[in-house]
């Protein structure tokens, strides 16, 4: 399955934490059932979940819905990259 990794910058890194632990039922909402994993280094965050459906995600990720979040969270839009992990290395 694949896993998508999103690194933005943030206005301010202990607010944008404390506003995304409160988005549970958007990340739900985007077929996520597995733990969410993500960290913060200065004012850049990264995150990375594993969603059931890609297809449902992505058009989740692109909804007004989630704009308004990363928007109160302090995401700083220009700075969004998205990255698919749709490959792995079996050692």
């Amino acid at each position: 399955m694949a896993k998508l990794v999103i690194v933005a910058q943030c206005k301010d890194p202990v607010k944008w934490e404390q506003a995304f632990r409160t988005h549970g039922d958007l990340i739900k909402s985007q077929t996520v059932t597995k733990p969410v994993s993500y960290g913060i280094e200065g004012n850049q965050v990264t995150v990375c979940f594993e969603p059931e459906d890609f297809a449902a995600c992505m058009k989740v990720i692109n909804s007004p819905a989630t704009a308004q979040a990363m928007e109160f969270d302090g995401i700083l839009r220009d700075t969004v990259k998205m990255y698919v992990l749709d490959r792995e290395l079996k050692t």
